[in-house]
């Protein structure tokens, strides 16, 4: 993430950067028995909180945080609960997000975990609406700072973390992700906005219309019983079932998947052709949301085109 400490305004008036040399001596200290303590880490929002940004300390401070949270997570790559609290609570002690540091943090960790609580991702978009609606936040980076104005920046922090695999929907854009960048939309007509803005808006809502997921990431509870130690012979259950030493690679995929593949790889194919359609109760939805204001916006129209070329003809 590219950070412009002149673009923050007067709440770092005075700060000095942490430069070069503090911050390799927090390296070797931090890392010094492998791991950081909740300690460390909540002395690494302390530094946060009183130093001037910088692409250097933005970049530590992200990967020492992000090592903290995945490595201690319960099984390993899971953030928990608890640690998503401990994290908004460290980040939003004000009430909303301060730096660039802090919102990175969360998008990357949303990026590179296994399974992430919803209120990460639902805390960090609600800061960027926020921010954009405002013209005040940490997603700006200079030049002419407006309310009501959607910038390069906000434009790749939204696709980030709409699209995470952490967290809401890794593979498909949720009904309340469709309606904030609907919100998004709204506040934003007519203004110097990202040439990307159109793209994200019309990709969002369509994948949520369009899109199709299957794959529920197991929670917390049911992944460490899978990573739960089991017999040296793992396939030992197939070769009894199959009742011989040698397996055919089609008995294999039976014995491991079901005798009823096929019939499951047919239905997968016919639930994704399904979710393709765009249904009645979607169509009034996005009616619903295309009459708010009562007029077809550049954006809805791009939106209807980029459906109907899927066949869609319900607006």
């Amino acid at each position: 993430m590219t950070v412009d400490p002149s673009a923050q305004g007067q709440k770092f008036e005075g700060r000095e950067p942490i430069g070069a040399n503090e911050l390799r001596a927090l390296r070797q200290r931090l890392w010094s028995d492998g791991s950081i303590s909740a300690a460390e880490a909540e002395e690494l929002f302390a530094l946060n909180a009183a130093a001037a940004p910088s692409n250097e300390w933005t970049d530590f401070f992200v990967e020492a945080l992000c090592d903290y949270l995945i490595s201690t997570g319960e099984p390993r790559g899971y953030v928990t609960e608890n640690a998503a609290a401990w994290l908004i609570r460290q980040i939003g002690s004000d009430g909303r997000v301060e730096t660039p540091a802090e919102l990175e943090l969360i998008v990357k960790l949303l990026e590179h975990a296994d399974y992430a609580p919803e209120s990460l991702k639902r805390f960090a978009l609600a800061e960027i609406e926020k921010t954009v609606l405002t013209g005040s936040g940490p997603t700006r980076r200079g030049g002419e700072v407006t309310p009501g104005r959607i910038d390069d920046a906000e434009v790749a922090l939204l696709r980030r973390l709409v699209f995470a695999p952490a967290g809401d929907g890794p593979a498909k854009v949720s009904r309340a992700e469709a309606e904030m960048l609907f919100r998004l939309k709204d506040a934003t007509l007519g203004a110097a906005n990202s040439p990307e803005w159109k793209k994200l808006f019309v990709q969002g809502v369509a994948n949520h219309l369009m899109a199709h997921q299957s794959y529920v990431q197991p929670s917390p509870a049911v992944e460490a019983r899978l990573e739960a130690p089991y017999k040296p012979d793992p396939f030992g259950h197939v070769l009894s079932k199959l009742g011989h030493d040698v397996a055919s690679p089609r008995e294999v995929g039976d014995a491991l998947f079901g005798a009823d593949e096929d019939k499951a790889i047919a239905g997968f194919d016919r639930a994704v052709a399904a979710d393709a359609q765009v249904t009645a109760g979607e169509t009034d939805w996005l009616s619903h949301l295309f009459a708010r204001d009562g007029n077809r916006d550049e954006l809805e129209q791009a939106l209807v085109d980029f459906l109907a070329e899927d066949g869609f003809r319900g607006l």
